[in-house]
């Protein structure tokens, strides 16, 4: 029996989660502000959003093939099978385990244009609101660009998770606000790589800002 449920428990805790996140989704009023205009681009993109903020992202990209990363661990098992019902095309790996052939499929896919990658720089584990090294390997090596984006919503809840992992109320507006695109030199290390994470994690917080402002969330 126990043998038996380790085999289905991805399949069916998905299930649940994916029901849940599903149904709140279809009741969201979502606002995008520089969606289409990104949607429809013939360049590689890695849209960038914090790792508390993903909940309404599986319902504005539902069915587009955009790409995420899942970790190979027994809950990205779970995450895995949630995104494959969203419509994601999803790469497996983490930081401690496949993470270089993870990189390595992922700077190959962003490479052949097109491809729209959904990323949290400062998941799976943090710390919070720090963008750390691989989305500028990803960017570098493969020339795509980078897109900041902030989520909030009108009314929500703020989970006590390490990320201050936010979930939208039912029915409440949700707004979801692309910022200005940030591209990386190929040619770019050290002190001025640097500069640039530094950039990028300035612009993630400043998109966060906006859109909390404008959902009357500010502070």
């Amino acid at each position: 029996m126990k043998a038996w449920w380790r085999r289905q428990r991805p399949k069916v805790l998905s299930g649940l989660v994916y029901r849940l996140v599903s149904g709140l989704g279809r009741t969201y009023k979502i606002e995008t502000d520089g969606f289409e205009e990104y949607d429809k681009s013939p360049e590689s993109i890695i849209f960038s959003g914090w790792h508390g903020r993903t909940m309404t992202a599986p319902t504005l990209f539902r069915g587009k093939g955009y790409y995420t990363l899942i970790s190979l661990s027994k809950d990205g098992d779970i995450q895995n099978y949630i995104y494959l019902r969203f419509g994601f095309k999803t790469i497996r790996g983490s930081s401690n385990r496949g993470g270089a052939r993870a990189l390595v499929e992922i700077i190959k896919t962003l490479r052949a244009g097109g491809a729209k990658f959904a990323f949290t720089p400062d998941g799976p584990r943090g710390p919070s609101g720090v963008v750390q090294e691989g989305i500028l390997l990803m960017a570098q090596k493969s020339g795509c660009l980078i897109v900041p984006v902030g989520v909030s919503a009108k009314k929500c809840w703020i989970l006590g998770t390490w990320d201050k992992y936010m979930v939208p109320k039912p029915f409440t507006k949700v707004l979801m606000y692309f910022g200005d695109a940030i591209k990386i030199p190929a040619n770019t290390k050290g002190e001025d790589l640097e500069k640039i994470r530094l950039q990028i994690e300035q612009a993630m917080h400043r998109t966060q800002a906006e859109a909390d402002r404008r959902m009357g969330q500010a502070g």
